[in-house]
């Protein structure tokens, strides 16, 4: 199957519309709040941050989920600002935004999700947004060009917009899947680590699109890092409207579809790691012979959130020794003697020693876009690909400015 990545046209699913509208949220006066329209009937899935101080949108949106039992009619999605540590306000804020959208929309307030993103403590310009609404509703359309739209009303700091899609055949039926996504800083696996939207036409309950969510999330979502800082605001969200007529539960459908999800979640974990704030070069982490793959996501986080290994990726220096120093460092057993680590083709270190290796040609092989590290620990079978990034000095200067 294949993915199309944001350049490609999209496989756009039936049943959904889209607009943007500026409600001068952001001090840039750029386009910052977005809304998605699905049909009556639509399923929805969501995971959200592990954050304890999660913010009003997500203590809102898990509510409502609840109440409707996984139904959704609409997402309201503001850029610029996350609702976070606004206490009672906040939520009174997130919940009148819903409301607003449900009597335009004329819906009921518990089906719509809300989201923000931006910065943590300051009031929601909830009076903005409702102002905004009647625009949004009055825009909405279908096709790519507003899907796309969607998705750069969202971004923060992200420098281009993330989009992924796929579609398949089933008895002459086809099945369309495509998501957006934000995210550079604050990327962290705790799930989910920034906001993702799937839409797809598929007919599912909500209890099969969350066990499918799950399971792409987990590959994907919650196996990458950019800074190690898990966000207050983060949400992943499958919406499945039914339109195609195709239900996932039919014979030979789920596998496809499975394949679908997962592809997609992976093509923007992917991109949002390759647009982490200041980053240079994307690191692939190959982690095996691990006890378990909590041992092997342990192992993997702990050298991606390292900055002393982050830096040295930065400056494109083959100094594996501040990798070594995170292997024992992950709160498993960890033996010296069984480890091995490769930098590229380059081994670097086995059976308890350093090994000889060509330094410049490894050095060489950093300063590229992209680049492999193997580590085996030696002590099973369990096995992890994790994606990185450096630490630079734009990541520091955007984030010692982003509130100035």
């Amino acid at each position: 199957m294949t993915i199309r990545g944001p350049e490609e046209p999209v496989c756009l699913p039936q049943g959904f519309r889209f607009s943007c509208a500026q409600a001068g949220i952001k001090a840039s006066r750029k386009t910052d709040l977005a809304l998605a329209v699905a049909p009556g009937g639509t399923a929805a899935a969501a995971m959200f941050t592990r954050n304890r101080a999660a913010a009003a949108p997500i203590i809102i949106g898990r509510a409502h989920l609840q109440e409707t039992r996984g139904c959704l009619r609409a997402v309201l999605v503001n850029s610029g600002n996350a609702n976070c540590g606004t206490g009672d306000c906040g939520l009174r804020a997130a919940a009148a935004c819903c409301s607003a959208l449900a009597r335009d929309l004329k819906i009921t307030p518990g089906s719509v999700l809300p989201s923000s993103t931006g910065i943590i403590g300051v009031p929601l310009p909830a009076g903005k947004i409702v102002t905004a609404i009647p625009i949004l509703a009055r825009s909405l359309a279908s096709g790519e060009k507003a899907l796309r739209a969607f998705g750069r009303a969202i971004m923060t700091t992200d420098l281009r917009p993330k989009l992924a899609s796929a579609e398949f055949s089933i008895r002459g039926e086809i099945v369309s899947v495509a998501g957006v996504a934000k995210g550079a800083g604050m990327i962290h696996p705790n799930m989910a680590t920034m906001l993702v939207y799937i839409f797809s036409d598929i007919k599912a309950s909500p209890a099969a699109l969350r066990r499918q969510l799950q399971a792409a999330v987990d590959v994907s979502f919650n196996a990458i890092s950019v800074d190690g800082d898990t966000s207050t605001n983060d949400t992943a969200l499958l919406l499945a409207s039914g339109a195609s007529g195709v239900k996932l539960a039919a014979a030979g459908v789920e596998t496809p579809f499975a394949d679908a999800l997962r592809g997609i979640c992976a093509s923007l974990a992917e991109q949002i790691v390759r647009d982490g704030e200041g980053a240079r070069h994307l690191v692939r982490l190959r982690i095996e012979a691990a006890s378990s793959p909590a041992e092997a996501r342990a192992v993997a986080c702990s050298i991606a959130n390292s900055p002393l290994v982050k830096t040295a990726w930065a400056g494109c220096d083959p100094n594996w020794g501040r990798l070594f120093a995170m292997l024992g460092n992950s709160g498993y057993p960890f033996d010296p003697a069984r480890a091995s680590i490769d930098l590229g083709p380059h081994r670097v270190y086995a059976n308890g020693r350093a090994l000889p290796f060509d330094r410049k040609a490894a050095h060489e092989l950093m300063k590229g876009p992209e680049y492999t590290i193997r580590v085996r620990l030696g002590r099973g079978r369990a096995a992890l690909d994790f994606l990185t990034c450096d630490l630079t000095e734009e990541y520091i200067r955007i984030n010692a400015e982003y509130s100035t």
